[in-house]
Parts: structure tokens; sequence; C-alpha cells
């Protein structure tokens, strides 16, 4: 058991530290929001994991292999982000416009818990990387543990434990930064990362568009590993 703990601790680290769309926006949820806030995000992106590992351990590795691999779910996930990000940019170029307000006690006063959770769910669920993450991981170590159930049980719930702690590291760094933002670079960080959800979301736009790029990719890496 403290052997399948102790696999299970480095691929948490990992997931906490994959760039993507979820980890610049739950340090954006820490700096403007708060801990509880950043915390009910996190809560949302966790669920979406804990989903992705459900449907990667109970389906056949085909049928996850086809969907991960399916044009149009990074079709459909590349502009939901980038849909996202431009109204996020948008909403955020009035405010600096029309705001002389503090932005920071505004924030706090319409923080809702609720839709931060759900928005961690969702941002994290549109990922289709995150599903061949988890797949990757039960291919690879699966066999170590011979599949057997309580041991599996073991090791997710050390992935997602080294996940959850780590994020309260990030969330807490995240917040000291609080008290040198200013209500203009409070906006220029809103607007960054705006900006950031439309590049992964292009990113993924692309990768469904041209899915031979990504075969090419997935040869070449095949190659390497032989």
């Amino acid at each position: 058991m403290l052997n399948d703990i102790l696999i299970a601790i480095p691929w948490g680290f990992i997931l906490s530290f994959m760039p993507g769309a979820v980890f610049f926006v739950l340090l954006e949820t820490s700096v403007l929001k708060g801990i509880r806030a950043a915390m009910a995000f996190n809560f949302g992106v966790i669920l979406a994991d804990i989903v992705f590992i459900l449907i990667a351990y109970f389906s056949s590795y085909r049928l996850i292999q086809s969907i991960k691999n399916d044009p149009a779910l990074f079709i459909f996930g590349g502009l939901i982000l980038i849909t996202f990000g431009v109204i996020s940019f948008l909403k955020n170029k009035k405010d600096a416009k029309e705001e002389a307000i503090d932005v920071i006690g505004a924030d706090i006063v319409k923080t809702n818990y609720l839709k931060l959770f759900i928005k961690g769910f969702f941002l994290n669920f549109i990922n289709v990387g995150v599903l061949g993450f988890w797949l990757t991981i039960i291919i690879t170590t699966g066999p170590k543990l011979n599949m057997v159930p309580s041991r599996m049980l073991t090791f997710f719930t050390a992935v997602i434990a080294a996940y959850f702690i780590t994020d309260i590291f990030k969330i807490m760094a995240a917040k000291q930064l609080r008290r040198f933002l200013t209500p203009s670079n409070i906006i220029k960080v809103k607007k960054g990362i705006s900006i950031v959800l439309i590049i992964f979301g292009a990113a993924l736009l692309i990768q469904g568009c041209f899915p031979a790029k990504g075969k090419m990719v997935d040869s070449a890496i095949e190659k390497l590993e032989n």
C-alpha cells in the first residue's frame, strides 16, 4: 500500500503543474478572489478529474482511444475555450473603461462559490488532454498494480490527494501577490488570463482541424521510444 502511494505522489505533482487553462485560472482566482474562492474552483476541477478516472477505468482501451483522438472533441473544446476567453477579454476591457472602484473589493463581494465550482469542473472537463493523461496513467501504472481494484483505488486517491495538496501551496503562494496589485494591474491580469485561454483554445482547435499533424507527432514519439 505504501509503495502504491509513493508511486502516485509524483503523478499528482505533475498533474498540478500541467500547463493549461485550469492552471492559470486557478492562480488568477486565488489572487483576485481569495483562497476560499480558489478552493471552490479547485474542487470543481478535481470532480472533473474523478469523472475522467472513472471513464478511463471502466471503459475499454479502444473506446477511450477513439474518444480522446476524435477531432470533433478537440474542435468543440477549442471553440468553447476561445469563446470563453474572448468574452472574458471584452468584459475586462469594458470594466477597464467604466469602473473606477476597488476591483479587489468588488470581486470579493460578488464571489459565487457554486459558480466557481461549476467553472472549475467545466474548464477541466472540456480539456480532452486530461482524459489522455489519465488514460496514460492507467496504461503505464495499472499493470504494475495488477489492476487490483483496491490497489487502483489507493493509487488514484493518492494521486488526487497529492494534486490537491500541491494546489493548496500554489493557491497560498499566489495569494501573497494580492497586496502588490492595483485595480489597473488586476484588469491586466484578467486580460492576460483571457489571452491564455484563447491561445489554448486555438491549440485545441488546430489539433482538431489537422488531426494528421497529431498522428505524425505520435508516430515520431513512438519511433523515439523504440
